[in-house]
């Protein structure tokens, strides 16, 4: 069947949106299979993701994610900006603030414009809800209630880090970093990524602090390799740093494909501002 897409990032992380907000999703359809597909870069569009926008019969609307190996995403930090950006720029919602269902739970984004007439939408803030930080809740094997802060673990190869692990509704095994460019990001992500530790897999974020105020990432996303950028990744990374006395509760985070600016909150929620792009649309066959 033929379907209208539209191809939006977030600095860099990249989706295709696929509109189903008016019509029934394909019966029999696998968007697993349809991810792996579309999200190639030599043989589809290409993107970390596919994206579907769906009613909610709780929320005001429903988002669905899956990864480019096909797998579903609880949630994802610079995809929800281009999904509320593409929610109001196209008549599904009509408030500058609202609700959206997603695996991870209720996210809230705000929509800020460009000047005083709400035409022009210059970013998104997102309320991305309080940060999880018991083992059950990641999840990671142990003692269900015990948190993980700079503590150490330990590679097969032999290698050992101080990691800190948080959920923002999907798992994050943060790593601090002298110098995150020469950091070898592709070898040691993939190894934490399924270390027997995380029985969901993990997202590992690699932190250079540059003084209280700013950060440096670079994300490995689970489901993925290395992103431009990834909006959990930095907001898990601003709250470890936050317990780790590295940094202050708002902070600049510096990453690939642009910025992001992360607070947590009075209220222990984390926000979250930054810019959603539309790339290209068009009509292809899944």
């Amino acid at each position: 069947m033929e379907v209208n897409f539209i191809k939006m990032h977030g600095i860099g992380n990249d989706f295709i949106i696929i509109d189903f907000y008016s019509r029934a999703l394909p019966e029999g359809l696998n968007f697993g299979e349809v991810s792996k597909k579309l999200c190639n870069r030599h043989f589809g569009i290409g993107a970390d993701g596919l994206m579907l926008i769906l009613p909610s019969q709780e929320y005001d609307l429903r988002m669905k994610i899956f990864n480019s190996d096909g797998s579903e995403a609880q949630m994802c930090g610079n995809g929800i900006r281009c999904f509320a950006k593409y929610a109001y720029e196209n008549k599904l919602i009509n408030k500058k603030r609202f609700s959206v269902e997603t695996l991870a739970g209720e996210i809230i984004p705000e929509l800020i414009f460009d000047g005083q007439k709400e035409e022009t939408i210059k970013g998104v803030r997102v309320d991305m809800g309080k940060p999880h930080l018991t083992k059950k809740d990641i999840p990671m094997i142990g003692n269900p209630d015990r948190q993980v802060i700079n503590e150490i673990i330990s590679l097969d190869n032999g290698q050992y880090f101080k990691v800190t692990c948080i959920s923002m509704g999907n798992p994050h095994c943060v790593i601090f970093t002298e110098n995150v460019e020469d950091f070898p990001v592709t070898e040691i992500g993939p190894i934490i990524e399924r270390h027997h530790l995380f029985p969901e897999k993990t997202n590992t974020v690699f932190v250079q602090p540059l003084n209280e105020d700013k950060i440096k990432l670079r994300v490995w996303e689970r489901g993925v390799g290395e992103t431009m950028a990834c909006g959990t990744g930095a907001s898990a990374a601003v709250v470890a740093g936050v317990l780790n006395k590295r940094i202050n509760n708002t902070t600049d985070v510096y990453l690939r494909g642009g910025n992001l600016k992360i607070e947590w909150a009075e209220d222990e929620h984390v926000y979250k501002t930054g810019p959603a792009e539309t790339v290209f649309s068009g009509v292809v066959l899944i």
